[in-house]
């Protein structure tokens, strides 16, 4: 009974390690996920928010472009007209191009005095539409990219994490989301990893591109 109750604790504790392994790799899967969702919707929210602006830039610069279509539109029908009397002498039709130009060319600045105010009120609109952009805030993956930059040694997830939260308080940075986004910048040769034992740092790749730029000119030079 003995070696009965022996192996059947033997089991026994080889089914909770199996299980604990398996629940500790389920929270971790859990939290990447959850982490690439807050990530994919702080990009959505930024591309909603862009669009906007586009959307509002587009309809204030439409006035403009019926403007302009309107003059173009209303500017060939006075050459045309020139053209007529084909028994005229070469100097006779030259004489009537250039007045002709002229009386156009006086009508097109009496047009554009009178749409002044049109072009002032696109004008105002396309201002009012672009300054939202002023306002607009940086997304996650260019604070942390240039947070690596300013960097001189590599930096972990947690103290970036922790260096964006004490600059942006209102964001909210989630150490998860910033190691999610870091990931991400490697995979993108934006950024480089490296490990020390257990812990993960993490390191900009433009900063180590110029240096590599300098002796090819050097040599070049040479």
């Amino acid at each position: 009974m003995s070696e009965i109750q022996a192996h059947a604790t033997g089991l026994t504790s080889q089914y909770i390690a199996q299980v604990t392994g398996d629940l500790e790799r389920n929270i971790k899967e859990q939290e990447r996920i959850s982490a690439e969702i807050e990530a994919l919707q702080e990009q959505l929210g930024a591309l909603q928010h862009d669009h906007s602006v586009l959307v509002s830039m587009r309809e204030a610069l439409g006035g403009a472009n019926a403007v302009g279509e309107a003059d173009t539109t209303a500017a060939p029908t006075v050459p045309r007209q020139a053209t007529a009397a084909p028994g005229q002498s070469t100097p006779k039709k030259a004489a009537a191009t250039s007045t002709k130009t002229t009386a156009s060319k006086k009508r097109a600045a009496k047009a554009s005095s009178a749409k002044t105010p049109s072009a002032k009120a696109s004008s105002a609109k396309a201002s009012s539409a672009k300054a939202p952009t002023t306002d607009a805030k940086p997304t996650l993956v260019n604070l942390i990219r240039g947070h690596l930059e300013q960097q001189n040694e590599p930096r972990s997830a947690t103290e970036v994490s922790a260096a964006l939260t004490q600059a942006h308080p209102d964001r909210g940075v989630k150490t998860t989301v910033v190691r999610t986004t870091l990931e991400g910048l490697v995979a993108k040769n934006q950024a480089q990893r490296t490990k020390q034992g257990s812990s993960v740092f993490y390191t900009a790749m433009a900063a180590a591109e110029p240096a590599a730029a300098e002796p090819q000119q050097e040599t070049v030079a040479g």
